[in-house]
């Protein structure tokens, strides 16, 4: 089964101070680690939707191996640009899932990301007594995706779906207070990753 990706890196971190994005743990950008976690995953293509900083981001990562989008409304909220990534992956006919992620959620392994694809069916992370991203869609799903606007991107369509646990899913790196969480942390995650090796987009 053939699943890309889509990771969302189009947020201003108006909490934390600086581009989340471009925020380096372990020798990598977490924007770098979502991305080689994903293409770890065998996620292809993977999308990176850009809005807030993009110039800055797109100078300071190397987005050479994914297909990099830029979202001119990303104020708009989360939902807008699902949209826009899901538009860029549905351009690709022999992708027949995706698999809806964002740059800031470090306990996310490659190894999680193949449990949500192995169903092929809707499947959402569980953590907090909630499901969320990052979640599988299939391609069939893809048109209530499109349709996304506003600021809660696909939690209502994550609502009756199946859900994997994610442990520590939820640490999102937002404020100060995550970010001095996030290097609190261990150096491997829980499927044995080494973080500290820098792989696809790794900011050079």
């Amino acid at each position: 089964m053939s699943y890309g990706a889509v990771i969302l890196a189009a947020g201003a971190s108006s909490r934390l101070g600086v581009p989340k994005q471009l925020v380096r743990w372990q020798k990598e950008t977490l924007l770098a680690r979502s991305i080689r976690v994903a293409m770890e995953a065998g996620c292809h293509p993977v999308v990176v939707v850009l809005g807030a900083c993009e110039a800055q981001i797109r100078s300071e990562c190397d987005l050479s191996r994914v297909i990099a989008v830029s979202n001119p409304r990303w104020t708009d909220g989360m939902g807008r640009s699902l949209s826009v990534g899901i538009a860029a992956l549905s351009q690709d006919a022999t992708v027949g899932g995706a698999i809806l992620m964002t740059c800031d959620m470090p306990a996310v392994s490659a190894g999680h990301l193949l449990r949500l694809a192995a169903p092929g069916k809707a499947t959402a992370s569980h953590y907090a007594d909630r499901p969320g991203v990052p979640a599988y869609f299939s391609r069939e799903d893809w048109p209530a995706l499109l349709a996304l606007r506003g600021p809660h991107g696909a939690r209502d369509l994550l609502a009756a779906a199946a859900a994997t646990p994610l442990p520590g899913g939820d640490l999102d790196v937002d404020t100060p207070d995550d970010l001095r969480r996030l290097h609190a942390m261990e150096s491997e995650d829980p499927d044995g990753v080494d973080l500290a090796r820098c792989g696809a987009g790794t900011v050079g």
